[in-house]
């Protein structure tokens, strides 16, 4: 009789795991190290945070010359989904700092050739999602105001806080607005950092980022509250806080990048 051949074994690879439960409170970890590394160089960050408020006045600005303020609001809460993508100098400055390289505001600037082409097709597709969701919002204004032409974000306003079918509005649209939000987070969260430090594709690193922020619901909705209001004290000031708010957010997010993905090096 023929004897079964030897099975061949292969040398076992270091893999890659997924931190599952993290407690609510690391979230609070990752905002004291996003202080820290904004304060470890602190104008590239505040460089960086100041451009975007210029970004975000420029935004509004066009809003307004198209006669489209009456979308800043649904702009604005957009932000959470398209910040992680923004924030991409701000995690180099992390990584840097994490393997005690030197940073410059240059280096925060550039894009690993590497990663672009996949950089692109994510920021492509955070971009649709928020286009979506402000078509979404002005679909739920018509469907409660009737087709009747746009009165002005002032009158709209107006109908939306002082009339029974705004009241509803409201009550809808948080909700409708808030599962959207929830599972847009958690695409967008985590996959930009992702994509820069393990050279994913962007399918696979926003299928990750949904699959991470799952295991740790807890953590990763306290991270949403703290990033939704630090956005908030944004907003009461004008954006002017966003030139401190937003490169401590991205800090932060880098690092809880690596603590929910564990990563064997």
């Amino acid at each position: 009789m023929l004897e079964p051949l030897p099975t061949l074994r292969t040398p076992d690879r270091p893999a890659s795991a997924l931190a599952r439960s993290l407690p609510a409170s690391e979230a609070f970890a990752w905002l004291s190290a996003g202080w820290r590394d904004f304060r470890n160089g602190i104008g590239q960050s505040l460089a960086y945070g100041i451009f975007l408020v210029l970004l975000s006045y420029a935004i509004l600005w066009a809003l307004g010359s198209f006669g489209l303020l009456y979308l800043a609001l649904p702009t604005i809460s957009g932000f959470l989904i398209v910040g992680p993508f923004l924030a991409i100098g701000l995690y180099e400055k992390s990584r840097a700092l994490e393997q005690d390289e030197r940073v410059s505001l240059a280096r925060m600037l550039s894009v690993p050739d590497v990663s672009l082409g996949q950089l692109a097709f994510a920021g492509l597709m955070l971009g649709m999602l928020v286009l979506f969701w402000i078509r979404t919002a002005d679909l739920l204004y018509a469907l409660f105001f009737g087709l009747a032409p746009f009165p002005g974000a002032q009158e709209a306003l107006i109908n939306v806080l002082t009339t029974p079918r705004g009241w509803m509005l409201i009550v809808v649209g948080g909700a409708v607005g808030g599962l959207f939000a929830a599972f847009a987070f958690a695409l967008s969260l985590l996959s930009i950092p992702m994509i820069l430090a393990e050279r994913r594709d962007a399918l696979t690193a926003l299928g990750l980022s949904f699959a991470m922020t799952v295991r740790n619901v807890p953590v990763a909705l306290t991270w949403g509250a703290i990033v939704a209001s630090g956005v908030a004290l944004s907003v009461l000031t004008g954006l002017v806080a966003l030139a401190v708010v937003f490169p401590v957010l991205g800090h932060g997010t880098w690092h809880a990048y690596r603590a929910i993905r564990r990563i064997e090096e």
